[in-house]
C-alpha cells in the first residue's frame, strides 16, 4: 500500500518528539502574542511562551472547550487579521451561534495534504474516480475531501449529499472508484443500486471512505458485502481542521492520527489529568502547525485510547481506536453535531408548550431519523386540529432552521412524558452501530 508523506508518517519516536516540540514552542507563541484569550489565560496560570520548552511541558497549558470558541464567536479566537484568513466554515452551536474556524493559506495547503495521506492509505490514486457524497458548503467534510482528492491527482466528482438516484446514475456512468460519504449513506446507497437495475459488476466502486458518524465493525462487514468494496474509517472534527485528523489504513487497526499536525492527549474526563499510555479516556488534541485558528488542549469529548506500537502498514504514526462513546451529551445525526440544548432552548421561547420533551433517534432504511415528542400546554392542546398542525409545522421549521437537521414532531398532551426525580432522560437512541 502507497504511503503519501513517508518522512511523516513513518517517523521515528524521537524524531517525532522533536518536531512536535518545536512546531509546540512556535505555537504558543503564537497565541500568546495574538489571541488575547489565549495571554490571558496563560497569565492566570503564571505561564508566558518560555515556559513552554517541550511537548512534557503541554500538560502546564490550560484546556479549550467548544464554548470557549462560542464565547469568542465569531472571530476572537483567530490568531491572524482576516486579511490573511481565505476560508470560513462553521458548526452549528447550542444558542444559535455556530463554532466558527478560519484557515490561512497555508491551513488550507495543511488539510489538502492530510487528506491526500488520508486517500492514499484508503487505496486512492491519481487514476481514481472519487465520488464526494458529503455536505459541501459550511460543513468542511466535502470540501476537506475534495481539495485532498485533487492533491492526489484523483478526478473528483463533488456531487455533494442527497439526490440518491443521480448519484447512483454518476457512479455507474462515470466509473466512480472511491465513494466518500457516511457510513449510513453508504448502505442507503447499496440500497438504490439494487433497486435500480444495475448490476455490482457493472460499477468499479472498489474502496468507501467514510466518517462523520459513530459506526461498528459489523456495519463496516454490511457495508463491504454489500458494496463489495473495503471500507476505511475517518476522523475529524471542525475546530481541529475538518477530516483528515485521523485516518484507517487496510489494517484496519485503528486509526494513524496526523500527529506532526495535531498534538494528541488521553486525559480522565472527571480529575482533568493526563492518563498513561494505552488508557481508555478523553481524547484532546493541540494543533502545532495551524496558523489561523490554532488551539491549544482542545477537549473533543471523544473516548478512545492511543496505540503507539508501529502499525503492519509502515506507519509509525500514533493509532486511536474507533471512539468509545463521548463523556458529554452531544449526538451525531446524519454527520452533523446535536445537543439536546439546541432543541431545548428554541422549544422554551414557545409559549404554546411546556418544557418537557424527548428526542428519538432511530436508523430507518440505514438513514438516522429524529422524532420530537413535547408536550403543549393545555388551553393550546385543546385548539382545532388546523391550529395544532401550524403549531406542529411551526416547531419544526423553527428546529430545522436553528439545527440544520430534517425532523418529526409529534405533540402529545400535558403529562404524558415520563418524569424523572433524577437527571431527566430527553433523549432515546435506538440505533444499532
Amino acid at each position: 500500500m502507497e504511503i503519501w508523506n513517508r518522512h511523516f508518517e513513518c517517523m521515528d519516536r524521537d524524531g517525532m518528539s522533536n518536531h512536535q516540540s518545536l512546531k509546540l514552542r512556535e505555537t504558543v507563541e503564537r497565541i500568546y502574542f495574538n489571541v488575547p484569550y489565549y495571554r490571558n489565560r496563560m497569565q492566570e496560570a503564571g505561564l508566558g511562551p518560555e515556559s513552554i520548552n517541550s511537548i512534557d511541558d503541554l500538560s502546564k497549558l490550560p484546556f479549550t472547550t467548544k464554548q470557549d470558541l462560542r464565547d469568542n464567536y465569531p472571530f476572537s479566537m483567530f490568531a491572524v487579521p482576516m486579511s490573511e484568513i481565505v476560508r470560513v466554515h462553521a458548526s452549528s452551536g447550542t444558542t444559535g451561534k455556530p463554532t466558527v474556524v478560519g484557515y490561512t493559506r497555508n491551513d488550507i495547503s495543511t488539510w489538502s495534504e492530510v487528506m491526500a495521506r488520508t486517500l492514499t492509505s484508503a487505496g486512492a490514486n491519481r487514476n481514481d474516480f472519487i465520488q464526494i457524497a458529503y455536505g459541501y458548503g459550511l460543513f468542511t467534510g466535502g470540501l476537506g475531501l475534495h481539495y485532498g482528492g485533487e492533491k492526489i491527482g484523483a478526478s473528483v466528482i463533488p456531487i455533494s449529499g442527497g439526490n440518491t438516484v443521480r448519484q447512483v446514475q454518476l457512479m455507474h456512468d462515470f466509473g466512480t472508484t472511491v465513494i466518500a460519504c457516511t457510513p449510513s449513506y453508504a448502505l442507503f446507497l447499496a440500497e438504490a443500486i439494487e433497486e435500480s437495475g444495475i448490476r455490482r459488476e457493472d460499477l468499479k466502486l472498489r474502496v468507501g471512505v467514510f466518517g462523520a458518524e459513530p459506526w461498528t465493525e459489523n456495519m463496516r462487514r454490511e457495508i463491504e458485502e454489500k458494496l463489495s468494496i473495503i471500507a476505511i474509517d475517518i476522523y475529524g472534527l471542525s475546530e481541529i481542521i475538518g477530516p483528515g485528523v485521523a485516518f484507517e489504513c487496510h489494517a484496519q487497526n485503528g486509526l494513524h492520527i496526523n500527529e506532526d499536525h495535531f498534538l494528541p492527549e488521553i486525559i480522565d474526563p472527571e480529575t482533568l489529568q493526563v492518563l498513561p499510555e494505552g488508557s481508555p479516556g478523553e481524547l484532546v488534541f493541540t494543533t502545532i502547525t495551524k496558523e489561523g485558528l490554532p488551539l491549544i488542549r482542545y477537549r473533543t469529548r471523544d473516548l478512545t485510547r492511543l496505540n503507539f506500537e508501529k502499525c503492519s502498514c509502515g506507519r509509525t504514526l500514533v493509532r486511536m481506536e474507533k471512539c468509545l462513546g463521548r463523556s458529554d451529551d452531544m449526538l451525531i445525526i446524519r454527520g452533523v453535531n446535536l445537543f439536546p440544548s439546541q432543541i431545548e432552548s428554541v422549544l422554551l421561547e414557545m409559549k404554546e408548550i411546556k418544557p418537557h420533551y424527548v428526542l428519538i433517534v432511530d436508523r430507518v432504511n440505514n438513514l438516522d431519523s429524529l422524532e420530537l415528542k413535547v408536550e403543549v400546554e393545555e388551553e393550546y392542546f385543546q385548539d382545532r386540529i388546523s391550529e395544532l398542525q401550524s403549531l406542529r409545522d411551526k416547531i419544526r421549521n423553527t428546529l430545522e432552521s436553528a439545527t440544520g437537521l430534517g425532523l418529526k414532531v409529534t405533540l402529545v398532551e400535558p403529562k404524558t412524558i415520563e418524569r424523572s426525580e433524577g437527571k431527566s432522560k430527553r433523549v432515546i437512541d435506538n440505533r444499532k452501530y
